[in-house]
């Protein structure tokens, strides 16, 4: 039995195929012993990488993205979230989100755990037609705080993550109004990604590790969150189940958990994103960066898809 350690930059719903892999056993059934933590803060992952007590990291592929050629080389090779998994939440219920409404607004979105937030809606942005300095942002404060302050009346609009944009609904302290896990498109939003370049020893542990990962997702999307309900509120036990159920099938239904190959055209947007945000001097090609061996077997279902 292999010990294969992930250090993740946090402990998420989308992140759901990884648990089940662990609980099902599918990990166990390639030979291989799964750990994960979470340290704080969350760029200690890198740290657990360099020191060798972590095998991979889980978390944004902008991080390996703006070290490459700057220093230490980290090497993506799988994929676990397709989807960003936020919301926009405003004061008002719309009966329609109309993006040419949001220039001179003030957005709230957390900057405390990275740059994923800000560069995907600033990304979306774009894509509608606005430049996003045309909007006023708070940015640099934990997630918690600045959904606290826009409750109190700070700024125009918050993002955050989607079951808690549904709590925060449920609770009257705000609406959804745009759910970007579902209209947000495709992105390697979560991938986990090793220290260096890979060798073949590591890529077929990492294979294995792809192989049950995928089972993971296959066994999510066979069948309704309902018949797993207890494994969920064992495992996300802050949330309301109603709100994890939910966000579990509103995942399933919009392309959250695919294969953990990552999407060639979805890679190439999200590098659009990473550049503009300037942690690149351009767009990286996909060879250049991604190790694709590990999950080689997919390749050909996403060329078809």
């Amino acid at each position: 039995m292999f010990d294969f350690h992930v250090a993740a930059t946090g402990h998420s719903l989308n992140y759901l195929p990884h648990y089940v892999a662990v609980r099902r056993g599918f990990f166990e059934a390639e030979g291989l012993r799964v750990t994960v933590s979470v340290p704080r803060p969350w760029d200690l992952v890198l740290d657990e990488l360099r020191r060798g007590t972590a095998q991979a990291a889980l978390g944004g592929i902008w991080v390996p993205s703006m070290y490459l050629g700057r220093g230490t080389r980290f090497t993506p090779f799988a994929q676990i979230a397709a989807r960003a998994p936020l919301a926009i939440v405003g004061r008002e219920k719309q009966e329609e989100f109309r993006w040419e409404t949001l220039p001179g607004k003030v957005v709230l979105m957390k900057g405390s755990n990275g740059a994923s937030v800000g560069l995907f809606f600033k990304l979306c942005l774009r894509e509608h037609g606005i430049d996003p300095g045309k909007l006023g942002y708070i940015q640099d404060l934990d997630g918690a705080m600045l959904s606290e302050l826009f409750h109190g009346g700070m700024g125009d609009y918050l993002i955050v993550d989607y079951p808690n944009a549904l709590r925060m609904e449920a609770e009257a302290r705000g609406h959804v109004v745009q759910p970007l896990a579902v209209t947000g498109g495709n992105v390697p939003w979560s991938v986990y990604y090793a220290l260096g370049e890979n060798d073949p020893q590591r890529q077929e542990i990492q294979t294995r590790f792809a192989r049950a990962l995928n089972q993971g997702m296959e066994w999510i999307l066979a069948q309704d969150p309902e018949t797993y309900a207890d494994f969920l509120t064992e495992t996300f036990p802050s949330l309301p189940l109603n709100i994890v159920l939910s966000v579990a099938r509103t995942y399933i239904a919009h392309g959250m958990w695919t294969t953990p190959r990552i999407d060639a055209d979805g890679y190439r947007r999200w590098q659009e994103g990473i550049t503009a945000g300037h942690l690149t001097a351009a767009a990286i090609p996909y060879e250049q960066l991604i190790d694709p061996v590990p999950t080689r077997q997919w390749q050909r279902i996403q060329e078809t898809a």
